[in-house]
């Protein structure tokens, strides 16, 4: 039987661990930051003590699984995970996030069943692979990273032939957004990776060629 000191230890480690996933993502201004993680992992926890608790009520009565309760905390996680991704024009963003929150939930249940030393790595491996990463990305596409502003007549098809000048160029277009400016004409932001580095003025003289293009702006 977990004693009371027990169980508040194994709650409050939860509740940091948590916290030290969240922070990164917070500090990211991501979806699930701080509080949702530490709901996550703390919710976890207490579900995996409940399970521990109630087939020692049984214990020897019934054949009952104690990993049962605790293994639907796995599969329903993934309903909160969910809401965190959104697809944004041609990308899908909030999979590691989601992400998180399984490993965070996973992070809840082994604190839960007392199996710390696990925990404690899993978090500081998480921690250290998101923060790691993320500025090795940073790092390794800023130079690619190019934002596209056109303006342009709002045609049928406009966007499909603007499309195909920056694939002639093997510019991946991350992302695309519409904002109307007039009647006629409306402005186009695409978010561009430029892979091979290809020059901003060469791409801007090509996307001018195209009819109904009124103006290129290249960040």
């Amino acid at each position: 039987m977990v004693s009371e000191w027990e169980l508040l230890l194994r709650l409050i480690l939860a509740c940091f661990l948590g916290g030290l996933v969240g922070y990164e993502r917070q500090s990211r201004r991501k979806s699930a930051g701080l509080r949702t993680n530490i709901l996550v992992c703390l919710g976890s926890c207490l579900i995996m003590v409940l399970s521990q608790h109630i087939y020692q009520q049984v214990e020897g009565l019934t054949n009952a699984d104690p990993a049962r309760l605790a293994a639907q905390v796995v599969s329903g996680i993934g309903f909160l995970g969910a809401g965190t991704i959104m697809k944004e024009g041609l990308t899908v963003k909030g999979l590691t996030t989601a992400a998180c929150l399984w490993v965070v939930a996973g992070v809840g249940l082994a604190v839960g069943a007392g199996f710390y030393v696990g925990a404690l790595f899993t978090s500081f491996l998480v921690f250290a692979t998101l923060g790691t990463l993320s500025r090795l990305d940073d790092w390794v596409t800023h130079e690619k990273n190019m934002l596209i502003s056109v303006e342009s007549d709002d045609t049928p098809g406009q966007i499909g032939e603007i499309g195909k000048c920056l694939e002639s160029f093997h510019i991946k277009t991350k992302g695309l957004q519409i904002k109307e400016n007039t009647a006629k004409t409306v402005f186009i932001d695409i978010d561009t990776l430029n892979i091979h580095c290809v020059k901003s003025a060469d791409i801007a003289e090509a996307l001018m060629k195209l009819k109904g293009v009124h103006s290129v702006e290249i960040n």
